[in-house]
């Protein structure tokens, strides 16, 4: 294969792709390059494994650190385990490529991703859908491309087509989308509240570019003199018109409420076949025709009932295209916890409760953009009693992660500025039961736990998927899916956000792509569902709660010059730590001279702040301290107001009388209230107790000066 490079002008810089020179023996492999931010994808297939009933696609994309001119931090330095940043890039290059072969193929396919270099501009990640496009396209697979992904940001109203990391830190959107030449196959955007209208409009503002790179890698396949791979088309099943006489009983079965209900029937029916064509469970027929064959047609035939039902404007559960089954919720659920909600919709429940913690228990990350901090996180954890299975009980799969962090940005545009609320936040939503969308569900009982727990987030939010069965000609799209019409339908389009705009957005599809009709449809038909989730979830708690739970710590900020961090701080700490000794309060000192304190209850915050405050506030002339003798002169003594600020009182200014000797008045270590009448241009301060006791309307009598000897 001879190399082969083509490029073009893209947002204002160069993009290129290039194969022909690395990893030869790779079914395709291809460099796509953008600014000075490289990324290596390599796509390759082997025959598929004996009794492969699915299509096994993996795709694991990489960071490495090196890439940006960086070790990594601690004792190992090779890379491990992948980073949720790398666990969600590699399904966002997954969504839109999956749809795209046929079915019945079977065959292993690998995609590895693997950034070579990052210039700190130019985000990678994206790169790699494109990347991995161009390495299938070039690699005799049937693959029904060539796809494309842009990401597209807004700044002051402005829709930016592959923002820099910089210009991101602006943004109110963050949106990616992947489509073909006519359609869009997966979208996964955030916002502050966007509408639907802008946000489809940033959409269709997205497909537009898509174009330019699809059509940029069919001139690349061109040039490598590669042909589109021929479809091969799969093999009549006889099963097939075997079992056509079922449909009325398997549509029958199928339209039941409840899931299990559901599923026990169609294993019924399923059971009473099998034996009737496998007797004596026996493994083929007797006209040769195997077990897996008739699983198959079985499959075939249920999704074709689902689908012809749906369309005829039956539902599996009875409700109407835009019906939203039940919904119920409710706030403390449980004691101790910092906040807590169970929202539940149709058969799916989530169980959120909230923590909330210190400046200390942010989650600290690295990357190659350089090292950042999360102050707001959401855990999502789907355990297999949700759906009525045993399973393994390992870590958290690629699922749950990209799950969860689809809740938490959701979410996240709402949760209050630090300065205005202090504290870290974990949300965990636990999936009790499960049967459709239990990430939207997430996305509400957070909403709810945020509420409980006093965090004045700025607006609710919720969320709702929409489905839809697409036969070219004529479609229908469904409210609030459950989780047959996700798996038999073509569409998995969640929404989240406020009554006022989006705040995130995901669209999974299972067929060729979706319209600009389609997308703007299913925006509006979300809206209206939000709109009564809203009001569904505002019943249980209207507003957030006045105050945190008594179980949470107190926090405390001020803000310091940073010049006088060091004077907090004290030599080897010893300041800082007597404070918080004295106080039992945590102090947390940032760059920027922001002072976080936090304890257990709010006396102990009270006395490390006043401590701060009396510590690194400039003295005010006019005020009143109470200081402490430190030096005795002559010609006055030294009165220390606060920590290492010492102050002169002369001895004209010790009392309203005469005062022979400074030790008539005072001795070292005596408190002592005085009264700061100037501080010159050389930061000296001068005290006056005599101003003190003129105030309060006395002066110094025997019987006080016998007192203070």
């Amino acid at each position: 294969m001879k190399k082969v490079t083509v490029e073009c002008e893209f947002g204002g810089r160069t993009l290129s792709l290039t194969s022909g020179e690395l990893a030869k023996q790779a079914s395709g492999a291809v460099m796509i390059q953008y600014g000075e931010t490289s990324v290596f994808v390599a796509a390759q297939t082997g025959p598929s494994r004996p009794g492969t009933d699915f299509f096994p696609l993996t795709v694991d994309y990489r960071e490495r650190l090196a890439a940006a001119g960086k070790f990594a931090g601690g004792y190992q330095k090779r890379e491990g385990r992948p980073t949720t940043k790398e666990i969600l890039t590699s399904r966002l290059t997954d969504r839109p490529i999956r749809p795209l072969f046929p079915d019945g193929f079977r065959d292993e396919v690998q995609i590895q991703s693997n950034v070579m270099s990052c210039d700190g501009e130019n985000n990678p990640d994206v790169l790699s859908i494109t990347g991995a496009s161009a390495a299938l396209r070039i690699s005799g697979m049937p693959f029904m491309g060539p796809i494309a992904a842009v990401r597209i940001g807004m700044v002051d109203g402005e829709l930016i087509l592959m923002p820099t990391v910089q210009q991101m830190e602006e943004s109110t959107l963050d949106l990616i989308v992947a489509g073909t030449e006519n359609k869009v196959l997966m979208i996964e955007g955030f916002a502050q509240q966007l509408p639907e209208k802008e946000m489809g409009d940033a959409i269709m503002y997205a497909h537009g570019f898509i174009k330019t790179l699809c059509a940029m890698q069919q001139d690349f396949a061109s040039q490598l003199g590669v042909a589109p791979a021929e479809i091969p088309q799969p093999a009549a099943n006889p099963f097939t018109e075997k079992l056509a006489d079922q449909m009325n009983r398997l549509k029958q079965a199928k339209a039941t409420v409840l899931k299990q209900e559901r599923a026990d029937r169609v294993r019924e029916l399923k059971t009473e076949l099998i034996e009737k064509y496998f007797p004596a469970e026996a493994e083929t027929t007797e006209d040769g025709l195997t077990r897996a064959q008739f699983s198959a047609a079985f499959y075939a035939l249920e999704a074709k009932a689902v689908r012809e039902l749906i369309l005829s404007g039956t539902r599996l559960d009875g409700r109407s295209a835009t019906d939203l089954r039940a919904v119920s919720c409710s706030v403390s659920r449980l004691p101790r916890v910092h906040g807590s909600a169970v929202f539940t919709r149709g058969e799916t429940q989530s169980l959120a409760t909230v923590t909330l913690g210190t400046t200390r228990d942010k989650q600290r990350n690295d990357g190659l953009f350089g090292e950042f901090s999360d102050r707001f996180m959401l855990h999502y954890y789907f355990p297999s009693f949700s759906v009525g299975e045993c399973r393994p009980i390992r870590g958290p799969g690629r699922r749950e992660i990209g799950h969860g962090c689809l809740a938490e940005r959701s979410v996240a545009s709402v949760i209050p500025p630090e300065e205005k609320f202090p504290y870290t936040i974990r949300v965990i939503s636990d999936i009790l039961e499960s049967n459709g969308s239990s990430s939207m569900a997430s996305v509400c009982s957070a909403t709810l736990a945020l509420m409980d727990a006093g965090v004045p987030i700025q607006q609710p939010v919720a969320g709702i998927s929409i489905g839809i069965v697409d036969e070219g000609d004529k479609w229908t799209l469904l409210t609030d899916i459950m989780g047959d019409e996700d798996h038999f339908g073509d569409m998995d389009f969640k929404v989240a956000g406020t009554g006022r705009g989006v705040t995130g957005i995901q669209l999974d599809l299972k067929n060729d792509g979706i319209t600009e009709e389609i997308i703007r449809a299913t925006l509006e038909q979300a809206l209206k569902a939000r709109k009564q989730l809203l009001r569904e979830m505002l019943t249980s708690i209207s507003r957030p709660r006045k105050s945190i739970s008594e179980h949470a710590p107190k926090l405390l900020q001020t803000s310091i010059n940073p010049e006088k961090i060091g004077l907090l701080i004290g030599p080897g700490g010893k300041t800082i730590r007597a404070i918080q000794e004295e106080s039992g309060a945590t102090i947390d000192i940032a760059e920027d001279g922001t002072v976080t304190i936090s304890a257990t209850n709010a006396a102990a915050a009270d006395a490390a702040l006043a401590r701060i405050e009396a510590l690194t506030e400039d003295i005010q002339p006019g005020r009143v301290y109470k200081g402490k003798v430190t030096s005795i002169k002559d010609f006055g003594a030294f009165i220390e107001i606060a920590p290492g600020k010492d102050g002169l009182c002369h001895i004209s200014e010790l009392s309203d009388g005469f005062v022979k000797n400074v030790s008539d008045v005072c001795k070292i270590g005596d408190v002592l209230e005085v009264k700061v009448i100037a501080v010159d241009d050389q930061n000296r301060v001068k005290l006056s107790r005599k101003a003190v006791l003129a105030a309060a309307g006395g002066g110094d009598s025997d019987e006080e000066f016998e007192d203070e000897e």
